[in-house]
């Protein structure tokens, strides 16, 4: 008697792509199916590396490679481990050159020896990830132009850091990965410099929010320069010394990273015939199955849906590939009985010692994506009370104006920035309304948060805004304001130590709170002119509003944030 299943033959899968989704895929697909026949093709070195965990391994955060490709107990995920652990063969340096969907074959081509063979499958995964944009701009091959997408990438980096040819990097864009890059080299002792073409850093969140990233970038040594795109990169006998750019500004750097995005590496499925997006990734379906019912895909190589627009979307996260590689898995053993519904696009990025990052919709893309009534507001507040170090957090939350419910949010500060976006992410998802966030249950104790969390006060502020207690401003409209020569009424209502040791220097009027009552013959006698109140967060000015207002001003406005959230200098 044996212990074997009744079937004749058990399932053969194929897993092509070994970084994220694959391996992940090929578990699951393990744990479902303990006779099944499973190969992992991967053409790179590595297996299973922790992409997200280049820029810190560059950076000297840590300095064991090992620890980008080994599980959580420190045991390196190669090939031997993957057998041995999980009964699955993996092969790296194999490539994948073509699938005959008729047959149900692939290629693949082993790219030490170049010979080339055939594979059956039963069942295929796609995970071939994405590869990074190479913009076409002259020099991009010379040495000491590198992206930050590969392991090689990552050591050609922590060699740069490491050693002393060059002292000067650039890095080519200002999102994540840019963003990333620029503090690892900066940790390198590097004087580094980031040009973004587009007006700002971070394109994920809204401006104010992404100025103060900025100046937080700024001040941690790098320069900073937005609104300009490169020309060329500038080389001598093959190397980088420079870049122009599209203003003719020239740059002396000795490494450049290319840092624009990515696109999804979905070559292999087009000339299968596989159904490709808008987006340019594999079209799936919940289940990760694409227009071949023997053929999944998942990872950096697929479009997915978005959960609050139905649009296609590509969203290369490696938490996303892990949570599509694992439906992938479970469904081509198990009948599609997973799914994976969408994404809202959660994000976040350590920025020196701060972090960054939103979820769902800013409220611009709110309202093109059909929440016309869509508001925001802007809290800024600490994570906890300061007598326990609180730390800073710039929130703004959008909703939809007519029924309350949670669109997106974004989140900047050195405090807990993630516990509050990972909050927000779940509302969203949820369907949770502004008023239900105002009344959350959340876990309340000094070390951990503020008896109202920070959460939750910003759902007050915006609860307030939909009601019409709080006319909110943003800093950008007041300085609109003041820019057009408009004169509204600047009301400061911190303390004097407060207003000696940091102001704005905008025509502001300095009357504490405590003292507002007693000296309301100081504000504008029309009634009706624009008065804004502002204070460190806007609570105080929030309170001045409320007390304005019980006396006979019409046209009172809260600076959203205070002082806290403003993005441009200041006086002192």
């Amino acid at each position: 008697m044996t212990d074997q299943p009744s079937e004749l033959k058990p399932i053969r899968i194929i897993v092509v792509g070994g970084s994220a989704a694959g391996p992940k895929a090929a578990a699951r697909a393990r744990r479902m199916a303990e006779h099944a026949d499973i190969m992992i093709l991967q053409r790179d070195p590595d297996l299973s590396m922790a992409s997200c965990g280049y820029p810190y391994y560059i950076g000297g955060v840590f300095d064991d490679r090992n620890l980008l490709i080994c599980t959580p107990t420190g045991v390196v995920r190669d090939p031997e481990f993957f057998l041995r652990a999980k009964g699955i063969v993996a092969r790296t340096g194999t490539e994948v050159v073509r699938i005959d969907r008729e047959r149900r074959s692939v290629t693949a081509r082993d790219l030490q020896s170049g010979k080339e063979e055939t594979i059956g499958y039963d069942k295929l995964i796609l995970a071939t990830g994405a590869r990074p944009k190479r913009p076409p701009i002259p020099g991009l091959d010379l040495a000491g132009v590198t992206t930050l997408h590969s392991m090689r990438d990552a050591d050609f980096l922590r060699g740069a850091g490491d050693g002393a040819h060059a002292k000067k990097a650039v890095i080519v864009g200002g999102g994540l990965i840019g963003i990333e890059a620029c503090e690892a080299l900066r940790l390198s002792d590097m004087e580094v410099t980031i040009v973004e073409a587009s007006p700002q850093l971070l394109p994920f969140l809204d401006w104010q929010l992404a100025r103060l990233v900025e100046t937080h970038v700024r001040s941690n040594g790098a320069r900073v320069i937005t609104d300009k795109g490169v020309a060329a990169f500038i080389g001598e006998d093959g190397k980088l010394v420079g870049m122009r750019l599209t203003d003719g500004t020239e740059l002396d750097c000795g490494l450049a990273v290319v840092a624009v995005g990515v696109t999804p590496n979905a070559d292999l499925a087009a000339g299968a015939g596989l159904r490709l997006g808008p987006t340019g990734g594999i079209v799936v379906d919940e289940h990760m199955q694409t227009s071949d019912p023997n053929i999944y895909a998942a990872g950096d190589c697929i479009e997915c849906r978005h959960l609050l627009t139905g649009a296609p979307v590509h969203a290369p996260f490696g938490d996303l590939a892990n949570l599509q590689g694992r439906v992938a898995g479970e469904n081509v053993t198990n009948g599609n009985s997973a799914r994976f519904p969408g994404t809202q696009q959660t994000g976040i990025c350590k920025v020196f010692d701060y972090a960054a990052g939103s979820s769902g919709l800013s409220l611009e893309a709110a309202r093109a994506a059909g929440f016309p009534q869509a508001m925001s507001a802007i809290n800024a507040g600490p994570d906890k009370p300061g007598f326990m170090n609180g730390q800073l957090i710039v929130t703004k939350v959008v909703a939809d104006g007519n029924t309350g419910r949670i669109l997106g949010a974004q989140c900047v500060g050195p405090g807990d920035v993630s516990k509050q976006l990972a909050i927000w992410a779940m509302a969203i998802r949820g369907g949770l309304t502004v008023t239900d966030m105002a009344n959350a249950d959340l876990p309340y104790a000094p070390p951990f948060s503020l008896a109202i969390d920070q959460s939750i006060a910003t759902a007050h502020v915006l609860e307030n805004k939909l009601a019409g207690r709080l006319i909110g401003i943003e800093a950008s409209e007041v300085v609109r304001k003041i820019d057009a020569g408009e004169r509204p009424f600047l009301l400061d209502v911190r303390g004097p130590d407060e207003f000696e040791a940091v102001r704005l220097g905008i025509g502001e009027h300095l009357i504490p709170l405590g003292a507002l009552r007693r000296r309301l013959a100081e504000l504008p006698e029309d009634k009706g002119r624009e008065i804004i109140c502002y204070c460190k967060i806007s609570l105080r000015g929030y309170e001045a509003a409320r007390a304005l207002v019980g006396h006979g001003w019409t046209n009172v406005k809260v600076m959203e944030g205070g002082i806290s959230a403003w993005p441009f200098r200041r006086e002192k």
